[in-house]
């Protein structure tokens, strides 16, 4: 799939008061939810509005000559913390998005944009084209210093959406909903019809309409932008059929190349990726620590668990020196972590990976699957959604007083036939007595694991590293490698690490 590519769909406009009190804002709330609930009541309506000039020809680079009016359809007041920016139709974005601002007439007309006389006619902005609609909503607040309103959260394809913590860059995306992701048919790709802003306090509330062939939606979720951006969310879902294969609280994000390996990729850069590591905090109370791939075959990875305490896709490296990319900056972009409200019951967390050649395809989704079927009715899911700045000190804390900061595996130079693989660590609390502290090893069969060692890294005053050999036996194709790191007593050091070894696209290790 393209990066943010998809967004559907349309919805009859709810009125706005131009002020609204927090009686009113829990009315038009309520009025969201109960819309959402209607619209699964009857049989799916796709969208049949087309685009018209001047967008319906819009490339990448003349959708970016359409651009907003200050006070107009850009730079829209929402209290004194936030400034809305209404997102055009064109390009990828196709179907049409109705937008409720407090305060503002948000009626579509072409006139609200300028439009860059390179790519269109002088008369682009008088042409008629009422019956269309906005492709998203785009939030901007005094996130880095206090004279500049900075991008905060955008709200635009399918139900994707993107949010900013202080001083990162965009990278990885959420969505509102997922069906059938990773699934033998075509993925179901819910989408936006509504997005409504229910209030202008400096926590800001807003809700989003979602519509699809199997099922409806709100999202009503509280923003709250600085150096963790946090969204509360309340996703209220209404099946129309039942439903074995929805992903709850999905991330979306890309994974190209890492010192991880086995590298296919000829690239100037030692690593391209949004994100590089799968963090699970399970309900058993085990941190799990699975590095992303880009496999040779798409793969599909589940997590069991019950009552799961949070889940999310970190970017570890925070050097500049890891990328060597100036312009993609990857250092700087940010973490999302889920932490689910509430006791989201049996099911798993579910990761699919899927090839890439380039940086520019989302090949990472993850998501959580429940283990029971949800039927036509009412369903609630409550969690919260953290934006932070990469690293891994932004993960929530662990008892576990070491942590990996690094994944890194090779051809062993001297069989040829087996893999080197070795994780470092670093200290995230006072650091423990590693005397007799031991490697456990599991999951390789029918393959063998030797050469396990832990040594302290000589050319840092802190850190440590693990590793060990994985060869595979003839004709074996994969194996789950789950690695622990223990103190004497038994004392887990630092989360489960894990990985899924696959042969490479020439058969080799």
């Amino acid at each position: 799939m393209k990066r943010r590519a998809f967004l559907w769909g349309s919805a009859a406009s709810l009125a706005l008061p131009p002020v609204m009190s927090r009686a009113q804002d829990q009315d038009a709330e309520h009025r969201l939810i109960e819309t959402a609930r209607a619209i699964a009541g009857r049989p799916y309506r796709p969208d049949t509005t087309k685009l018209s000039a001047p967008f319906e020809r819009a490339n990448y680079d003349s959708y970016r000559g359409i651009r907003t009016r200050p006070g107009v359809s850009g730079d829209l007041a929402l209290g004194s913390d936030y400034r809305a920016d209404l997102l055009p139709p064109g390009w990828l974005f196709r179907e049409p998005v109705a937008i409720g601002l407090p305060g503002h007439d948000t009626r579509f007309s072409p006139a609200l944009y300028t439009f860059d006389q390179r790519y269109f006619t002088a008369d682009a902005a008088t042409q008629d084209a009422a019956d269309m609609g906005f492709s998203g909503l785009r939030l901007r607040h005094r996130l880095n210093v206090p004279d500049r309103w900075d991008d905060v959260l955008v709200l635009q394809g399918a139900s994707y959406f993107r949010a900013l913590a202080k001083d990162t860059v965009y990278g990885l995306s959420a969505r509102a909903l997922a069906l059938g992701t990773g699934g033998p048919a075509p993925e179901e790709f819910p989408r936006f019809t509504r997005i409504e802003v229910f209030g202008t306090q400096a926590d800001l509330r807003f809700g989003c309409l979602i519509d699809s062939t199997r099922a409806s939606a709100a999202l009503v979720a509280t923003l709250r932008p600085g150096t963790r951006t946090v969204l509360e969310c309340a996703l209220h879902l209404f099946p129309r059929v039942p439903l074995a294969d929805a992903g709850i609280a999905p991330l979306t994000s890309m994974f190209q190349h890492s010192d991880m390996g086995p590298a296919r990729i000829d690239d100037f850069r030692p690593a391209v990726h949004d994100s590089d590591t799968l963090v699970i905090d399970n309900g058993a109370g085990e941190r799990l620590w699975r590095p992303l791939a880009n496999p040779a075959q798409v793969q599909m990875s589940a997590f069991s668990d019950s009552g799961p305490r949070g889940f999310g896709l970190v970017q570890m490296p925070t050097d500049f020196e890891r990328f060597r990319d100036q312009e993609g900056a990857y250092h700087r972009r940010p973490s999302g972590f889920v932490t689910p409200r509430g006791d989201w019951g049996a099911g798993a967390v579910m990761l699919l990976e899927i090839p890439t050649e380039n940086e520019f395809a989302d090949n990472i989704v993850v998501f959580w699957r429940p283990d029971r079927v949800l039927d036509p009715g009412a369903h609630r899911f409550d969690y919260r959604l953290d934006f932070t700045a990469p690293g891994p000190a932004t993960l929530p804390p662990r008892p576990e007083p070491l942590s990996p900061v690094r994944s890194a595996s090779g051809l062993e130079p001297n069989a040829g036939d087996a893999r080197l693989f070795v994780i470092d660590y670093t200290e995230t609390g006072p650091m423990p007595d590693m005397s007799g502290a031991r490697l456990e090893v599991a999951g390789a069969a029918p393959g063998a694991v030797t050469g396990e060692a832990l040594y302290p890294l000589a050319a840092r005053a802190e850190g440590w590293r693990a590793s060990f050999v994985f060869t595979p036996r003839p004709g074996q194709e994969v194996a789950e490698l789950r690695l622990r790191l223990r103190a004497q007593d038994g004392t887990p050091l630092a989360p489960v690490w894990l990985h899924r070894w696959t042969r490479t696209v020439d058969g080799g290790v």
